[in-house]
C-alpha cells in the first residue's frame, strides 16, 4: 500500500514537471494593428483591396507555433485601386453581392488551424478555410517573427462556390473572365 502512493506521488512529481517544460499560451491578435490585402486577377487586369479581420488567436506551445484561430468581417471588403465615383462602389457592392461572396447572408470568414510543421518561425500551417458557407482545406506558408505573423498564399474562390466569370464554369467569356484563385496577403500583431 505504501509502495503504492509513494509511486503514484512519483508519477505525479514527473507528470507536473514535464508539463511544465511544454506551457500552452494563446496570444490574441491585435486586429487594429493587423491587415488583410486581396488581389484579384482577371484577363484584361486586376483589382487590389482590404478586408478586416474581426478576431483571432495564435496558440503556441512554448516558443513555437502549434495552432490558431481567426475570424473576418466580410462586410469590410474594400476596393483600394478605384477611387470614390470611379467604379469604387459599384466593384465593391458586386463583391458583397450573392455572384461573389454573399455577405448578406455570409457576414463571416473563419479560417482554423489543423496542423503545423516547422519551427524556428517558418512554418507550414494546414487548415480549414470557410467562406460562404463552404469549408476547404488550405495550406499556406506563415513566417513568426516576435509579435508578427504573415502568410501570402492563394484562393481558388470556386471550391466556395463563387463561380461568377469563371472560364472553369462558363464558356465564350473571353476577355471578360475572372480568374479562379486570388491573393491573401495576411499580417498579424499579437
Amino acid at each position: 500500500m505504501k509502495n503504492n502512493i509513494l509511486k503514484t506521488g512519483l508519477i505525479l512529481v514527473l507528470a507536473t514537471s514535464i508539463a511544465s517544460f511544454s506551457t500552452i499560451s494563446e496570444k490574441k491578435v491585435k486586429v487594429k494593428e493587423s491587415n488583410i490585402t486581396w488581389k484579384g486577377h482577371k484577363v484584361t487586369g486586376s483589382h487590389e483591396g482590404t478586408i478586416n479581420l474581426s478576431e483571432g488567436v495564435l496558440i503556441f506551445e512554448g516558443d513555437q507555433l502549434a495552432g490558431g484561430h481567426f475570424t473576418i468581417d466580410m462586410t469590410t471588403i474594400n476596393v483600394t485601386d478605384l477611387e470614390a465615383g470611379s467604379g469604387k462602389e459599384k466593384l465593391e457592392g458586386h463583391l458583397k453581392s450573392d455572384d461573389f461572396f454573399g455577405v448578406n447572408n455570409h457576414k463571416k470568414a473563419t479560417f482554423h488551424i489543423t496542423n503545423v510543421k516547422g519551427e524556428n518561425s517558418a512554418y507550414k500551417v494546414s487548415g480549414d478555410l470557410t467562406i460562404k458557407g463552404k469549408t476547404n482545406p488550405v495550406v499556406l506558408d506563415m513566417v513568426i517573427d516576435e509579435n508578427t505573423a504573415s502568410a501570402k498564399f492563394k484562393v481558388d474562390r470556386t471550391k466556395f462556390d463563387i463561380r461568377y466569370g469563371s472560364a472553369s464554369f462558363f464558356d465564350n467569356l473571353k476577355d471578360k473572365a475572372i480568374y479562379d484563385e486570388f491573393d491573401l496577403n495576411v499580417n498579424l500583431t499579437f
